[in-house]
């Protein structure tokens, strides 16, 4: 019985190891479609980039399996790279999209990548949206207390004036009771 079980394990980690060695590198910088942010929300831009047209470094995207249609990809910054940009629409439903490319040249050579929707946002999907700018609050706080009426400084000080004369009688009740005097 425990021979049996070493084997089986023993087998399984074969199996393991040989499919880790053998799987294919698709959604890499090797040939393949790279889908940046792997993990979006909808509303969130993605990029796409691909080495697989060689020199012509142009090609055609399609992203209508998530809804965004198709878009161009061409070499911006070094000369076998093409890049895209799409927008995943904000009606975009959660699950994984495969994001395809064409080349232009190549023979017309399609590489494809997986683009995963969520409703959540996650770590990678932020770091694609724009940082928010900081909002600063104008005018008064309208809290009831002091200021809530505006900077008049003649009602602010009778507001004082009040609140001091409540709290000096008080005092003043306070103190009598303490002495024993009737009020």
């Amino acid at each position: 019985m425990r021979t049996a079980r070493q084997l089986t394990t023993a087998a399984a980690l074969a199996v393991t190891s040989a499919g880790l060695c053998a799987a294919p590198a698709s959604a890499g910088p090797a040939g393949g479609l790279q889908v940046t942010p792997a993990t979006v929300t909808p509303g969130t831009t993605v990029t796409v980039n691909t080495t697989a047209c060689g020199r012509d470094a142009t090609a055609t995207g399609d992203a209508s399996a998530v809804g965004a249609g198709t878009f161009a990809l061409a070499s911006k910054t070094r000369a076998e790279v093409a890049s895209g940009r799409f927008k995943v629409p904000p009606s975009a439903q959660p699950g994984t999209y495969e994001i395809v490319a064409r080349c232009a040249g190549s023979g017309g050579r399609e590489v494809a990548g997986d683009l995963s929707v969520t409703l959540t946002s996650t770590a990678s999907a932020r770091e694609e949206q724009p940082v928010p700018v900081p909002v600063h609050p104008k005018g008064h706080v309208k809290t009831g207390v002091g200021g809530a009426l505006g900077p008049d400084p003649v009602k602010t000080a009778a507001g004082v004036a009040v609140l001091a004369l409540a709290a000096a009688g008080g005092t003043w009740l306070l103190h009598r009771r303490a002495r024993g005097d009737r009020i």
